[in-house]
């Protein structure tokens, strides 16, 4: 005997109510009442239906499918935001094709056209470490495809985005260091090119001056992301003529070589060298000397995310305004930076 499919027919007439709205609550639309949702996926459920996937993106031309390239999926911040986004998008009635670039731009390139040709409907990214020329992502724009940065990113490019106000995080780290009583501090940052790293040296630079303090360059030790480049930079700043009592860095990525090799050659933490990072990864309250970390509200920030996107998709041949979301940030302080 021939199994028949379940059709959203089929489900819409057992429980008295319009296909329309059955496709609706099946797809996780706002618009549906919670306790008709709930009705809808519990009796799909017990029914068995499976939606026809190549019949709904033929009927529409659509594959509700978007694409997320981020720099690397071993850091992370970067699973963290996956995770969110594609909760996100899921309950949108849209998967997820993921791609990493390994901090290589020409891999940047390389994976956005993959993503083309796999006709996903837009795509979030996060720029690579090497990435300096923007024309393959303005080339989306002008073409006025669905895209959203977050984290990594840059002025240039008209997209929407999600980001941290980076400047006013690192004001606030610095400032922290300067309170417990720390003078010559130095910044364990990212490479040159990196907008977000810019701008967090010069939220550091602008806390030393708003107290008083000399804003040497020679303090900023720029990092790759590798461990072996962070150790290379973690010696040469001890090497400093006049040793530094405080520590910023741009990332707990960096900060935990860093760590090691100070604690190896001796260094007290936080009393020769008090340090605070960036990013809060749970592992860091577990060090020793736990670790003072910004927090970002990385769960918020993948839901932006895609719900930017989704006003794009959703919009049909509307023109949809360029939105910047700047989220808060929070200082978790530990035992890494607390001299007083």
């Amino acid at each position: 005997m021939k199994n028949t499919p379940v059709r959203i027919k089929d489900i819409a007439q057992s429980l008295n109510i319009s296909i329309s709205t059955v496709s609706r609550a099946l797809r996780g639309m706002p618009e549906i009442h919670p306790d008709t949702r709930r009705a809808v996926m519990q009796l799909a459920e017990e029914m068995d239906y499976q939606p026809n996937q190549l019949a709904t993106s033929l009927a529409k031309s659509r594959t509700r499918t978007i694409g997320v390239i981020v720099p690397n999926l071993s850091y992370y911040y970067f699973s963290a935001m996956l995770n969110s986004i594609e909760d996100a998008a899921l309950q949108a009635g849209y998967s997820v094709l993921v791609c990493q670039t390994n901090e290589s731009s020409l891999r940047e390139v390389t994976q956005i056209q993959n993503l083309l040709r796999s006709q996903v409907e837009g795509i979030i990214i996060s720029l690579s470490r090497d990435t300096d020329n923007y024309q393959h992502v303005e080339r989306l724009t002008r073409r006025n495809f669905p895209l959203v940065l977050f984290d990594r990113y840059a002025d240039d490019i008209p997209a929407s985005k999600v980001i941290v106000d980076n400047h006013e995080a690192a004001f606030k780290a610095t400032e922290h260091l300067i309170e417990q009583g720390c003078r010559r501090i130095g910044f364990l940052a990212g490479p040159p090119q990196l907008l977000l790293s810019n701008r967090r040296i010069a939220g550091y630079q602008d806390a030393l001056r708003k107290h008083g303090l000399p804003v040497e360059n020679h303090h900023i030790f720029h990092c790759d992301y590798t461990q072996e480049n962070t150790i290379m930079q973690t010696l040469a700043l001890m090497s400093l003529p006049q040793p530094l009592d405080g520590l910023l860095t741009i990332s707990d990525r960096i900060a935990y070589p860093a760590l090691y090799v100070m604690k190896q050659r001796g260094l007290r933490i936080p009393e020769d060298l008090a340090v605070v990072s960036f990013n809060n990864e749970p592992v860091s309250a577990y060090l020793s000397p736990s670790l003072s970390s910004v927090s970002q509200p990385i769960q918020e920030m993948g839901l932006e995310t895609v719900r930017l996107l989704l006003a794009h998709l959703e919009s049909g041949d509307e023109a949809v305004p360029v939105e910047t979301k700047v989220m808060p940030t929070k200082l978790i302080v530990r035992e890494s930076s607390l001299r007083r």
